[in-house]
Order: C-alpha cells, then structure tokens, then sequence
C-alpha cells in the first residue's frame, strides 16, 4: 500500500498542480500546456521608483481616494479634481476625456483614473459566451476574444475589464456559470491563462490591451443551493485543488487585478478575507497588483440592523458598521473599493484609531499606482474621440470571421440518431420555435456594448443558405427582467395547430428553444433547469409529423434535457453563440462545418442529482443501480449525467489508441510523456479532442476517480493519423492536503486517454520516493 504523507510526502518548491510545466523532452508539449506557461514579468525598477517617489508626495486624504472606485452613475468632477483612483461602466469617449482631463491637469498630483468596464465575451463584437467558448477546448478562442475584446475596450478608453472569470462551479442552477469554463480546473485554467495573454499580450500599455481582472476569488462558482451570492464552505484542499487553480494560472499568466468575490467563504466574507487575499494571493503567488472589490461588497460584510431587510447593503455580518467594514477589508488585503466608501470614508478616523495602519495604506496605493504606470496612463491618459466613435473600429469583416469561428468551435452535437444530420442545404426548412428569428438573445448575458442589429438570427443564418426556408414561432415571450414570478419570459401560449401546420409543409425541420439570455447570468438562479414554458410541447407537436427535425438550443447552463433526449432525433448544443450565432449554427446544420466542441460541464438527468460532475472523490459504498445500501437514487434507474463532461458527437468517426508512456517509473520532480493515436476512421474531415486524464488510486486524502490533465484539438481528414503527446509531471500527480501543502506521494498513478471523460485505454507508472 502507499505511504503516509506526513513521512514521505515531498513539499512542492513552487505553488502548483495547475499546469505541466515545460520538461524540454522529446515530443513537445500539447497546446493546453503551452497556454498555461507563465509570461508573468519581473517588477520594473524604473517603475517602483516613480511609484515610491508619487507616494512621498501623496497626503492621507489623496491616498483615500486613490482606493475609492466609482461607478458611471457615481463619477463627478469633484472626485476626479479630488484624486479618484478608477471609474467603472463609463464607456462615452466625451465623458471618459472630460474626467481624465481635470484628473490629469487639475488634481494636485495629476494621476490619471483607470477606466474598467465588464467586457466578459466582447465589447461590441460579441462571441459565444465563456461557458461555450470551453466547450471548444481550445485557447485560441478564448484568447481571440478577449484580444478582440481589450482592442474594442481600449478604443473608448477603458483600460481595466473585468474579465476573466474563472470560477469553477458544479452548479448548472447559478446563473453565473455561463460566465465561466464550467466544472473543471485544468481547463478552466487554460482559458484563463488564454483569456488573460489575449486581454494583455506582452505589454497592457500597448493602444489596443488592456488590464485584466481576474475574478471572482474565490470559490464564488459554489454556492448553496446555487443561488447567487450565497455563501460557501469547503475543505481546504478541496479549494487548492478545485477552485484556485484558476486563479494561479491566470495570475501566473500576468493578470495584475483580481475582484474578490461577493459570498462568504468558510464564514469569512470573500472581501474581507486575510488568509485568500493576503496569504495566498499577494504573500503565497507573489502577486504585485492590486485587489477591487465587487459592486458594495465591502458595505455588504455589515450587520443589518434589526428588522431590517437585507437590501444588499448589508448582511455578512462580521462587521458592526462602515468604519469597521472598511477596516476589514482594507488590513484582509482589499486595495480598492467599488461603489460602497467605508475605506475612504473612514480612512483617516482609522488610522487615528489605529485600525488600519498607514503602512497597509501606502501598500494598497502603491498597488493601484503601479498598476497604472504598466498600463502606460501616466504617458497616454486620453482617448482617440475620432477613432472611439469612428464605427470602422468596431465589429470589423476580420472581428466577424473570428467571432463566427468562435460559434462553430464551441458548439457541441449531443444526439445525431440515423443520422440525421447534417440536413440538406436545398431542401425545404422550416425554422420553428421562440429562438429561432430571435436576434437579442444570440448575445448571451454580459453583452458589452453588443447591439441586437448586429447579431445574426437562426433563420437569417440559415435563409441565406438556403432560401427554401420559413419561420414560424410557435409560442409568445413576456420578456420580463427581472421575471414577476418563475421564467414569466418563458415561451407560452404556444401555438401548436401553426406549428404543425409549418412542420407539415416542410422537408426537414429546425427548432430554436432554450433560455432567453435574461434567464441566465448573474442574479439568475432556476430551480428548475429544464426547457421553459411550452417548449417541449412544440418538441412533441413536431415528432408526431414524422418529418425529420433537429433541436438547436439556446442557453448558460446545463439543462434537464431528458423528455428532450427521449423525443429528438438530433439535438445540437449552441449556448448563446454571440453576434454571428445564425450563420454559425448554419453551417454546422448544413455541413460545411462539422461539429467538434466537447462538454465543459456535466448536463444532469434531473435537477436532484446536482451536483454531479466526472471529478467526484470515490465512496466506500459507489454507486450501484441493482443494489440497496450504495450511493445511490432510489427513483432513478442510472448513476450517470445525462451527457458527461467531455463528451460531444461528430458527423465522422475517431478512434483513440496505442497509449505509450516514455517511462514506466518516474521520481517526485521528474516528468514523463504520453503519446497516444488518433485515427478518423470515417468519411468527413472532422475535429476531436484527445483528453487525457489522471487518478490517483491510494493516497493520504481520497483521490477524485478521474483528473483532466491534458487535451488537444485536433482536425483530421477521413482516413487521417495523428500522434498527440502529453507531458506530465508533479503538477500532475500531486496535490494539496488539508495543510495547505502541495504533497507529491510515491505510488501507481493511472492514466486514461480518449475522447471524452469516459476514457477506457490506460496505462500504469509509479512515482518513486526519491
């Protein structure tokens, strides 16, 4: 049997278990590995130096306002001649001049205001949405979109986005997990990583980067219940291995402001919270940028006072009232508050009071600054008003390409039965359902500066490809947001008689259902995640015409999709795909473009199985549909998701062989490769992803059954052979204890390849002692 940790576990000398790290061995290294190496730099002398010399001059009160962040409906001239440090939501070029030109020339010390904006999937050109962007497993995706995304950003002069966010979530009820790259680490860390080198390239100061904010820390993604904002409580190795990597690979990848996140963790609230903030972020990782808050997070850590309802301004309750809020969160390590001003408020009452230190002050200030001379503000405060308002700056032919390419990488074919598709580009089509001429709701939650008359419709995507096509919408929507009472802009009233009739006079059949983009994202939880209102009644109205039909669904989250499984022939995941979502869509109904995007995210059977993910610990009694006292649903006949992270059908055939390791023994600090085979053993050219997973069988804390620690997309013509080589080393086949400590265990590892989380073809290696 293995070992106990305690006498031979070896201590990492590096915080790890996110990336494989580049061994210089033979077969090279896949592409998710070379998106998590590191490009964070070391701090500029000439830098630090212009930073300490502005802080000598800065009084207490310029230093308050310094960590103060405004909002747009917040920001007047008094606070940008005062000294404010940033403003969020701002996106007039007029207004976002007039601001930095009193800061710049009027304030006593002229620093300019970082300008932040949410630029989550696109400023104007908008792309899939993150949770679909995953489902393309690969980074150059993710990283085209956050580049296209800081250019348009940095044309009105925002300079700071909110953008990645990274938290892993198990929790297809939270709205906000269309915002992030679902149920996995490893994953999630590499489109981070893409995410942030797309956003900042080599140098944020360039005209077209941008800053990025890496949000939101941590453990946000977890929930209870899933509803939002709710708090969180977990192991500590439980947040090392699952929830932070993220994280460390973005900051590894040199994001230089990361946003604390609105919910309680283990009772700390996430903005006042020394050991994430301080411990392991800024003393542990090494990170030199500064820390924001999220929207009134720091006034939300107060009591309510009693009998009164929490409104949003309060309600942790591990502060008394605003001073000692502020308190807080400025000594955990928050350097920048948004909306709510108890720091720069207070700040002075404080320091006399000895509550927070000066020195905790000027770290925090010497943070912001520092941020705003990499990002070259001190040199180039102003916008380019001829350029921020010429439309030849937005949604270009190229942005439009990359952002149609995006859409068909990311979507994902669950069931092709016959099969079905790809249909016929000729035959007549009709287009039935809420979604189908619906243009809004192709953007997605998050939307930018998005603008519905630049979004391509399903059935103008598919009418220009084949103009044999009608629409016809089967159902009504409220459109309500927020919804009086459950999905109130749910499709209803559907009209079953047209939609029959539609169907009937057509040869093959498109049905566009799903969620409209207001019930997804923040402050969006469902109970109930399965299609809404009528839209199964419109499924079944269409199978009893007995013509062919597929289901193209909309949305942010998994869904409960079984009646739908049972009814439909064919069904095709394209979350919300952004501005080109019509044409995308399209070209993989018609075949020009074969699907290949994989689940990011297990799609549960019904709502009670949440959470259900592929990277679950074992059980001493696993579970067992035929037996009794196991880890089982006594009313559900499966131990499985409906569709499991990974997985993802193609028009062609792949198969995965002839895994070989380099090695069969390899010690704590050593590395070995994995190579395996991938044929397309059918008559398409096609993508797939060769997923390479890890398991830990015996171990001092219990090991998830499976552990993605590789993949690579690959395109392939029929007939096509290709070698994929992995490297794997301690990141891989450690992990963190219960101490907080990245242990590296001698024992048999077992590694899995294939195509998706249920990959059969493995092979063994030890890791020796020493």
């Amino acid at each position: 049997m293995k070992r106990m940790a305690s006498t031979v576990a070896v201590a990492a000398l590096v915080l790890g278990g996110t990336a494989a790290a580049s061994s210089g061995l033979s077969g090279g290294r896949s592409h998710d590995e070379r998106a998590l190496e590191a490009t964070r730099t070391a701090p500029s002398r000439g830098i630090e130096a212009r930073v300490n010399a502005l802080l000598r001059r800065m009084t207490t009160q310029e230093k308050l306002q310094q960590v103060q962040l405004l909002s747009d409906g917040q920001i007047t001239d008094a606070d940008a001649q005062a000294g404010v440090g940033g403003v969020f939501s701002l996106t007039d070029p007029a207004k976002i001049n007039h601001y930095q030109k009193i800061a710049v020339e009027q304030s006593r010390l002229h620093i300019p205001i970082l300008f932040a904006y949410d630029t989550i999937h696109g400023y104007r050109t908008v792309f899939p949405v993150p949770l679909g962007a995953a489902s393309s497993f690969d980074p150059g995706v993710a990283s085209t979109d956050a580049s296209i995304g800081a250019r348009e950003s940095a044309t009105v002069g925002i300079k700071q986005v909110y953008s990645p966010m990274v938290d892993v979530s198990h929790e297809p009820r939270w709205g906000r997990i269309v915002e992030g790259n679902g149920e996995d680490p490893y994953l999630g860390s590499v489109m981070a990583a893409a995410r942030v080198k797309g956003a900042q390239g080599p140098n944020y100061a360039a005209p077209d980067k941008v800053v990025t904010s890496v949000k939101h820390f941590v453990a946000y993604g977890q929930p209870e219940g899933g509803r939002d904002y709710n708090t969180t409580d977990m192991s500590e190795q439980r947040l090392r291995n699952i929830y932070l990597p993220p994280f460390k690979a973005a900051v590894d990848a040199g994001a230089d402001t990361v946003m604390c996140s609105f919910n309680a963790i283990n009772g700390v609230p996430g903005c006042a919270n020394s050991y994430t903030e301080t411990q392991i972020l800024k003393k542990e990782w090494h990170f030199d940028g500064f820390i924001e808050s999220d929207y009134t997070a720091v006034a939300e850590t107060r009591a309510c006072p009693p009998k009164t309802p929490d409104n949003g301004s309060c309600g942790h309750g591990t502060a008394a009232d605003g001073p000692e809020a502020g308190a807080n969160a400025l000594m955990a390590g928050t350097d920048s508050e948004m909306v709510s001003t108890n720091i720069r408020d207070y700040g002075a009452q404080l320091l006399a009071q000895h509550r927070i230190t000066m020195a905790r002050l000027d770290d925090a200030v010497r943070r912001i600054l520092r941020v705003k001379f990499r990002a070259g503000l001190f040199e180039h405060p102003y916008v380019d008003q001829a350029r921020a308002v010429d439309p030849a700056s937005f949604v270009t032919a190229a942005d439009r390409t990359a952002a149609r390419t995006a859409a068909q990488k990311s979507m994902v074919l669950l069931k092709n039965d016959g099969p079905t598709l790809p249909f016929s580009a000729s035959a007549k089509t009709a287009v039935i359902g809420p979604l189908g001429d619906d243009q809004h709701d192709m953007l997605g939650p998050w939307w930018g500066q998005g603008r519905d008359e630049d979004a391509v419709s399903l059935y103008t995507g598919i009418k220009a490809q084949n103009p044999n096509t009608t629409f016809t919408q089967g159902c009504t929507r409220a459109n309500v947001d927020p919804p009086a009472a459950k999905d109130d802009d749910a499709c209803s009233n559907a009209d079953l008689a047209a939609v029959t009739a539609a169907a009937n006079s057509a040869d093959q059949v498109v049905l566009a259902l799903g969620e409209t983009r207001e019930m997804s994202g923040e402050a969006n939880s469902r109970s109930d995640i399965s299609l809404p209102g009528d839209e199964q009644k419109i499924i079944d109205a269409v199978k009893a015409t007995g013509k062919p039909f597929a289901v193209v669904l909309f949305n942010g989250r998994p869904l409960t999709l079984g009646p739908v499984v049972d009814s439909s022939p064919a069904i095709l995941e394209a979350w919300f795909p952004g501005i080109e979502g019509g044409n995308a869509v399209a070209d993989v109904l018609f075949g020009k473009v074969n699907p290949g995007g994989k689940l990011p995210v297990s799609f549960p059977q019904r709502v009670g199985q949440v959470p259900i993910y592929y990277n679950h610990e074992p059980t001493g009694r696993p579970c067992d549909v035929t037996q009794k006292y196991v880890s089982r649903y006594r009313d559900l006949r499966t131990c499985d998701p409906l569709f499991a992270f990974g997985f993802g059908l193609s028009y062609t055939t792949f198969n995965v062989s002839a895994l070989d390791l380099s090695r069969t023994q390899v010690g704590p600090h050593g590395s070995l490769t994995a190579t395996v085979t991938v044929t397309n053993t059918g008559t398409r050219a096609g993508d797939d992803v060769v997923q390479l997973y890890l398991h830990d069988p015996v171990a001092s804390i219990s090991q998830p059954v499976r552990r993605l620690r590789g993949f690579e997309r690959v395109t392939l013509q029929p007939g096509e052979t290709r070698k994929v080589t992995f490297t794997v080393d301690r990141s891989d086949f450690g992990f963190y204890d219960n101490r907080g400590k990245f242990v590296v265990e001698p024992g048999a590892i077992d590694l899995y390849a294939g195509d998706s989380s249920a990959a059969s073809l493995t092979k063994t290696f030890t890791v020796t002692a020493h």
